[in-house]
C-alpha cells in the first residue's frame, strides 16, 4: 500500500483548514478573521479519510459502518487502497472485535466491496474538498465538540461526518423533530404552525427536512419565532432541493459563523459529499438522523404511505418519544397519524403543552404558561386525498430507479455506482423491474462494434 495516497499533502490541508468544523468560526470560541489554530497532520489525514468514506458509502450502509467503527476511518479505506481480499479484511476485524459474531459474514463483505470499489477515487474525494470550500461548507467529524451526541445512538448506521452549512452548534440544539405531509392541507399547516410556535417559544429549537408541506411550515414558523432550526437535507448540503426552497434554506443557514450570529442561527446539514443528487432512497436514510438528532418526533399530518412514518419508525427504533396529531377521521391526509396512535403508541398531540411534554420540556411548563402563550388545541380546514396509497417499492428497486435517467438509458455497470449497490444485485432488480414493465433494454453497438446492454425508465401513461 502507498501510504501517502492516505496522507493529505499541504495543498490539500490548506483546503481542509477552511471546512474544518473543529477550528476557528465564531461557533467555537475562535476568531472570524481566518486566524484559525494549524491543523495537524494527523487531523487532516482523519478527515481526508472521513470524506473519501462519504463518497464510497451510501448512508447507512452498516458493513461501512462497521469496518470504520472497528478499525478507524484511516487503517479501513487502507484497506481499500491496497485492495485487501475478504480475508483479510475478515482477519483484520476479528482482531479488532472482541466478538466474533459482529465480524460480517463473508458474502456480505464481498458485496460491499463490489459496491465501495467504484466509488474509491482520490480526484473526486479531493473535488468533494474543493466544492465544499467553495460553498462554505464546514466538516464536523466523530468527537469533535460540535457533534451530537444524537447520533451515536445509530450505532454502526451512524454517519461518517456531517457537511454543514451555517451555526455548528444548531446541531446539538435540545430539539423536536417535526415532519408531515409534503402535500399539506390548510389544516395540517395551520395545526403546525401553531406548535411550533408554541414549542419554539417554549425553547425548543426545530429539526425538519426541508421539504413542502409540513417541514417548510416548521421552518418557516420557527424563523418567525427567532428560533433555531436545522434542515437535514438528502443531496449535498450545498444543492439547493426543492429549488423553490433555495432562499428558505438560505435563511435557515444565514445565521451561521459567518455573520457572528451564531447564538441563534440555524443550519443545513448532510451526510452527502457537495453537490450529491437527493434520491428516494437518500431521502429515507435522511430521516434517520432527524430522528437521531431529536428529543423527539412530532407528525403533524401523513397519509399512510407518507415518508413522515419511516422518520417515525428510525424514532421508534432509538427510543425517541413520538406523538401524532389527529384530523378528521375522513381525511386521508390524517390516516397515518391515526395509524401511528392506533397501531404504534404514538402520543396524540392536540396542544403546545403535550408537543413540549412530548419533548422532555416538562420544567418549561411553568414558564411557558407564564409567558402567556395559547395552548388551546388546534382545528383548521380539511380537504380529503382522493388517491388511492401506491404499492411500496422495495428498497434496492427505489435505488436502480434512482439511478436511472429520466431520459435516455444506462449501463448495469453505471447503474450499479450510482445506485451502491453490486452488479449482481443490479441485474437481479433490473430483470424484475422489466418483468413488472417498469425498465425496458436497450441493446447499443459500442465501440470495437461490441454489443452493449443499456436500461431505461418506461414512462407512465
Amino acid at each position: 500500500m502507498n501510504i501517502e495516497t492516505l496522507r493529505a499533502e499541504p495543498s490539500a490541508i490548506c483546503l481542509l483548514e477552511r471546512i474544518d468544523g473543529a477550528s476557528g468560526g465564531a461557533s467555537h470560541g475562535g476568531s472570524s478573521d481566518g486566524d484559525h489554530p494549524e491543523m495537524t497532520q494527523r487531523r487532516a489525514d482523519g478527515m481526508l479519510a472521513r470524506i473519501a468514506w462519504s463518497r464510497i458509502a451510501e448512508p447507512g450502509d452498516g458493513v461501512a459502518g462497521a469496518l470504520v467503527s472497528s478499525l478507524g476511518p484511516q487503517a479501513a479505506l487502507g484497506l481499500l487502497v491496497q485492495r485487501a481480499d475478504v480475508s483479510c479484511i475478515r482477519r483484520a476485524l476479528e482482531a479488532a472485535l472482541d466478538d466474533a459474531s459482529a465480524v460480517p459474514a463473508e458474502r456480505v463483505l464481498t458485496d460491499a466491496l463490489e459496491r465501495w470499489y467504484p466509488r474509491l477515487d482520490r480526484s473526486e474525494t479531493l473535488r468533494d474538498i474543493e466544492g465544499a470550500a467553495a460553498a462554505k461548507l464546514r466538516v464536523v467529524l466523530p468527537g469533535d465538540r460540535a457533534w451530537p451526541d444524537g447520533l451515536s445512538d445509530l450505532g454502526v448506521h451512524a454517519p461518517n461526518m456531517l457537511w454543514v452549512r451555517g451555526n455548528l452548534d444548531a446541531l446539538g440544539a435540545y430539539s423536536l423533530g417535526v415532519v408531515g405531509a409534503r402535500a399539506a392541507t390548510g389544516y395540517g399547516s395551520h395545526v403546525t404552525a401553531e406548535l411550533v410556535d408554541g414549542a419554539c417559544r417554549a425553547g425548543l429549537a426545530v429539526v425538519s427536512g426541508a421539504a413542502y408541506g409540513v417541514d417548510a411550515v416548521a421552518h418557516r414558523t420557527a424563523l418567525a419565532a427567532g428560533a433555531v432550526t436545522v434542515a437535514v437535507v438528502a443531496g449535498g448540503a450545498d444543492r439547493p432541493y426543492p429549488r423553490a426552497h433555495e432562499s428558505l434554506l438560505d435563511r435557515i443557514a444565514g445565521g451561521g459563523p459567518n455573520d457572528g450570529n451564531a447564538n441563534t442561527g440555524g443550519a443545513v446539514c448532510s451526510e452527502m459529499v457537495p453537490g450529491a443528487a437527493p434520491t428516494r432512497w437518500r431521502f429515507l436514510q435522511r430521516n434517520r438522523l432527524i430522528a437521531a438528532l431529536s428529543r423527539a418526533i412530532l407528525v403533524t399530518e401523513a397519509g399512510v404511505n407518507s415518508g413522515s412514518l419511516n422518520t417515525a419508525g428510525h424514532a421508534s427504533q432509538l427510543g425517541r418519544p413520538i406523538g401524532a396529531v389527529p384530523g378528521p377521521v375522513t381525511s386521508a391526509a390524517s390516516a397515518g397519524c391515526h395509524k401511528l396512535i392506533r397501531d404504534y403508541d404514538a402520543a396524540l398531540i392536540t396542544s403546545v403543552r403535550e408537543a413540549c411534554e412530548l419533548a422532555g420540556m416538562d420544567e418549561m411548563l411553568a414558564l411557558f404558561m407564564a409567558a402567556g402563550i395559547d395552548d388551546s388545541g388546534n382545528t383548521g380546514d380539511t380537504t380529503e386525498a382522493s388517491q388511492a396509497p401506491e404499492p411500496r417499492e422495495s428498497a434496492w428497486a427505489r435505488r436502480v430507479c434512482d439511478a436511472l435517467p429520466l431520459r435516455g438509458a444506462r449501463g448495469p455497470a453505471a447503474i450499479a455506482k450510482l445506485s451502491g449497490l453490486t452488479p449482481e444485485q443490479v441485474r437481479g432488480v433490473l430483470s424484475e423491474l422489466e418483468l413488472l414493465g417498469k425498465v425496458r433494454r436497450r441493446e447499443r453497438e459500442g465501440m470495437g462494434g461490441e454489443h452493449e446492454t443499456q436500461w431505461s425508465l418506461v414512462k407512465s401513461e
